[in-house]
């Protein structure tokens, strides 16, 4: 495996073999699988459960791991083309990440959507120029438009709560959220369930429907997987028999990078929370799933995140095994 970018990039029965990996890896740990070994971890954006379960999962495997961020241990990074640097910024982009990809056996990278402009967004333009100069194999730790590894830890979530996958019901759900979030985790998720040949619905206040890209491509996966899409901003309709409920938060496309406009746009949707009367309708074991962080009380309520429809703990445990798993594909015979 030369890189881990998107899982559209392998079939459903690939999937399913890096998914049988991490549970074997769970049960039958191998200790020194990538003993000698070092990823590289570079996150231009925030994390805590994508750094700490990388770090986990190399320490599982006998490997060994270093971070950089630019916060925390470099004077900033410059990353526009033809600039002067007589700025803040004292290393530019171009030599910083080959020469810490070339430290490494592989490199994850974290970088976050501008959310400025919604087409370069889309098409990942600042992920796809940091692996365009490096030679090493790549994951991608969630970028503009994607979040394979979340999308992965989601797939197996549901296997290991024997959530149907032909027959299983999805909802991913808009939910309030202060800020304008990026669109990585939404359009994977809606992705990954329609690849996984569920029925997925996405649920959204009027002005916030996903992208018709993401779209697209979610009902290309479904037409493959035997699955459906559809979207609605009936919440009655869309809860009707659920088995799951993935709660997430995106920009709206029409005000893209506009916050003024966006809070304008959600003033009236705080009720877009999460709580025991969205399940009316769902099936009785209806679960609740979410990437974290989460905002309690904004999001969800704390009776749900702390109730027994919540996985979201499991979750985020799965993103350590899953990555195990596609670090022993990507390593293990290089």
């Amino acid at each position: 495996m030369e890189y881990f970018n998107d899982l559209a990039d392998f079939s459903a029965s690939e999937i399913n073999e890096l998914l049988t990996l991490a549970h074997r890896l769970d049960i039958e740990p191998e200790t020194r699988a990538l003993e000698g070994k070092v990823l590289s971890l570079l996150f231009l954006s925030p994390s805590l459960r994508t750094l700490i379960s990388f770090q986990a999962a190399m320490a599982r495997l006998g490997g060994s791991t270093f971070v950089i961020s630019p916060n925390m241990s470099i004077h900033g990074l410059e990353s526009r083309s033809g600039i002067v640097m007589d700025g803040v910024a004292a290393e530019h982009i171009r030599e910083a990440v080959p020469v810490i990809a070339s430290y490494g056996d592989a490199m994850g990278i974290r970088v976050f959507a501008r959310r400025e402009n919604l087409n370069e967004d889309i098409n990942d333009v600042t992920f796809r120029e940091l692996t365009s100069i490096i030679s090493t194999p790549y994951i991608n730790m969630e970028s503009a438009i994607n979040h394979p590894c979340q999308g992965l830890s989601d797939w197996k979530t549901m296997d290991d709560i024997k959530i149907p996958d032909n027959d299983g019901k999805i909802v991913i759900s808009w939910t309030w959220h202060p800020q304008q979030l990026p669109l990585a985790v939404p359009a994977t998720t809606v992705h990954m369930a329609a690849m996984r040949g569920m029925n997925v619905t996405v649920l959204r206040p009027e002005g916030f429907g996903l992208p018709k890209v993401v779209m697209d491509k979610a009902h290309r996966a479904a037409e493959s997987s035997g699955g459906s899409v559809t979207e609605t901003d009936d919440r009655l309709e869309a809860m009707q028999g659920c088995h799951v409920i993935y709660a997430t938060s995106w920009a709206s496309e029409s005000n893209y990078g506009n916050k003024c406009a966006e809070e304008e746009l959600k003033v009236s949707l705080r009720n877009w929370c999460v709580d025991e009367p969205w399940f009316e309708k769902a099936a009785e074991e209806c679960r609740f799933m979410h990437c974290l962080p989460v905002r309690r009380g904004v999001t969800v309520t704390d009776r749900i995140l702390d109730g027994p429809r919540s996985i979201v703990i499991q979750e985020a445990r799965n993103r350590m095994l899953v990555q195990m798993a596609v670090l022993h594909q990507m390593l293990c015979n290089s």
